[in-house]
C-alpha cells in the first residue's frame, strides 16, 4: 500500500523579516541593517519539492545577499541610495529563488545602524556645512551690500548738491535722538552752502 501526504502552500504575498545583520560597507564602516522581503509562491509543486523549506531558505538568502550588497557600496550610498541598495538585493534574491518557483517582488531596507562614533563624526560635517553655507551667504549679502552702495555713491555723486542732501537729512536723523551726544565733522563744502543760504540779494526800488 502506498500512503499519500500533502502540504499547504499559501499562494498569496508573504513577507520575510530578515533580522539586523552586521555588515561592513566598501569604506569600512560597519553597519547594521534590517529588511523585510515580500514574495509569492510561483509554482506550490516547484516551492515543496525544491527546497526543503523556502520560507526559511528565503531568510537566509536575504542574510547573505544582504551583507554581499553592503558591501559593495560606501556610507554615502548606502545612506543616500537605499532604493538602489533594495532593487539590487531583490533582483539577486528573485534570481536565486527562482529554481524553487519563488517570486521575489520587493525588498525594503528598513533601518540602518551606525555606530555612535561615525553618528558623532557626521553630525560634526553636517554642522561644518551648515556654517559654510551660512559663510557663503553672509558673503553673498555683503556683496550685494557693497554693489547697492557704490551704486548709490555714484547717483548721489553724479547729482550736483545731492550728496550734501544726504549728509543733511543723515544729520536730521542722528539730531533726533536726544540721550546721546553726537559730535558730527560737517564737510567745509556744506558749510559754504549755508553761508551761501545766508546772503541775500539786494533789492532795488525804483520809484516811477
Amino acid at each position: 500500500m502506498y500512503s499519500y501526504s500533502y502540504k499547504k502552500v499559501d499562494l498569496r504575498v508573504k513577507a520575510v523579516d530578515v533580522p539586523n545583520q552586521e555588515a561592513i560597507t566598501r569604506d569600512n564602516i560597519s553597519v547594521s541593517v534590517n529588511a523585510v522581503i515580500y514574495y509569492k509562491v510561483r509554482d506550490a509543486n516547484m516551492a515543496v519539492l525544491e527546497v526543503e523549506d523556502f520560507y526559511y531558505a528565503i531568510s537566509q538568502m536575504a542574510q547573505t545577499t544582504m551583507r554581499s550588497a553592503v558591501g559593495q557600496v560606501d556610507l554615502d550610498g548606502l545612506l543616500s541610495q537605499r532604493d538602489k541598495v533594495s532593487e539590487s538585493i531583490k533582483n539577486i534574491i528573485d534570481k536565486a529563488t527562482d529554481p524553487w518557483g519563488i517570486k521575489v517582488n520587493d525588498v525594503e531596507l528598513k533601518d540602518i545602524t551606525l555606530p555612535e562614533e561615525m553618528k558623532r563624526v557626521i553630525g560634526r560635517q553636517a554642522e561644518a556645512e551648515r556654517e559654510k553655507r551660512a559663510i557663503i551667504i553672509q558673503a553673498e549679502g555683503e556683496v550685494a551690500a557693497a554693489n547697492n552702495m557704490a551704486k548709490a555713491a555714484q547717483t548721489l555723486a553724479a547729482a550736483p548738491g545731492a550728496l550734501h542732501l544726504r549728509t543733511l537729512q543723515s544729520i536730521n536723523d542722528i539730531s533726533s535722538d536726544k540721550s546721546n551726544t553726537i559730535v558730527f565733522a560737517v564737510p567745509l563744502e556744506i558749510l559754504r552752502a549755508f553761508e551761501g543760504m545766508g546772503k541775500k540779494e539786494p533789492v532795488e526800488i525804483k520809484n516811477n
